[in-house]
């Protein structure tokens, strides 16, 4: 579903037959964040308006199935070990690929570049959607499932230039940094002063770092407020830096559309 700008967007109509149980269920679970880890009976009862009798039996029902954990001391509750098991499944199929494939695609339209949305891995960033731009593949290979350093072009560091300082620092920390071409920042010193530029002015901007022939425009991309990965646009090298100007406001908004799609579903209503 396309909106008033032509991006597209998550179908936000109820549909027919809800269930009012489940949905209620599923808010519950929905409503635990890093801002609010555990939550009490009154408290879930005064945040979504219900009786606590519907809030207690509610909680209850998930702890019983795994969802939650109750802590018998504070008689609170938090995430429990289901959703490991549900988080393991998502990772595998390849249902983000559906979602922001159309968003993906929609970009490389506008731009005429290739488009990739790009999840952290470890010191890499790993694509797991990519849309090719009109003269063809950037690579004789599939984008999707290609690994890209945290060091070397765009595509990373416009991921890891917004983790906290302390935890990029551990993933650097007497690490050697592999050079792929001449472009490729492998002084420590340089890579921490372009991490905090990127930060500074909200994108990275690339070329030839990690593969000669291409170049890179990025930004971050967050879900609910949390640093989730990157997104990404690639084209063959020797094209002018002015159409980074261009282009960034549709990337900016396609990363925009991409939080909408997989955060807002867990939006409170």
């Amino acid at each position: 579903m396309p909106d008033s700008d032509g991006w597209p967007q998550r179908d936000q109509r109820e549909p027919p037959g809800l269930l009012q149980t489940a949905d209620r269920t599923l808010q519950v679970l929905l409503a635990f964040d890093r801002d609010r880890a555990d939550w009490g009976v009154t408290e879930v009862s005064r945040e979504f308006g219900w009786d606590k009798s519907v809030a207690q039996r509610i909680l209850a029902t998930l702890a019983y199935r795994g969802f939650l954990v109750a802590d018998p001391a504070t008689r609170r509750y938090r995430i429990g070990p289901a959703t490991i098991q549900l988080a393991r499944v998502w990772q595998q199929s390849r249902s983000l690929e559906l979602l922001v494939q159309p968003v993906l695609e929609e970009l490389t339209r506008r731009t005429g570049d290739s488009s990739l949305l790009c999840v952290p891995d470890g010191f890499h960033v790993r694509c797991v959607a990519a849309a090719d731009g009109p003269s063809g593949p950037l690579r004789y290979y599939p984008l999707v499932g290609e690994l890209y350093p945290a060091h070397a072009g765009a595509t990373s560091k416009a991921y890891f230039a917004f983790l906290p300082p302390q935890e990029r620092n551990r993933l650097f920390t007497d690490r050697p940094l592999a050079r792929f071409t001449d472009q490729t920042p492998v002084d420590p010193t340089r890579l921490a002063e372009e991490f905090s530029a990127i930060r500074d002015r909200g994108y990275a901007l690339s070329e030839g770092e990690y593969d000669g022939d291409t170049a890179a425009l990025a930004v971050p991309v967050h879900v609910r407020r949390e640093l989730y990965g990157s997104l990404s646009l690639g084209w063959r090298s020797g094209r002018s830096d002015d159409d980074a100007s261009t282009r960034l406001p549709l990337l900016w908004d396609a990363a925009s559309v991409i939080d909408d799609i997989l955060g807002g579903s867990g939006r409170r209503r």
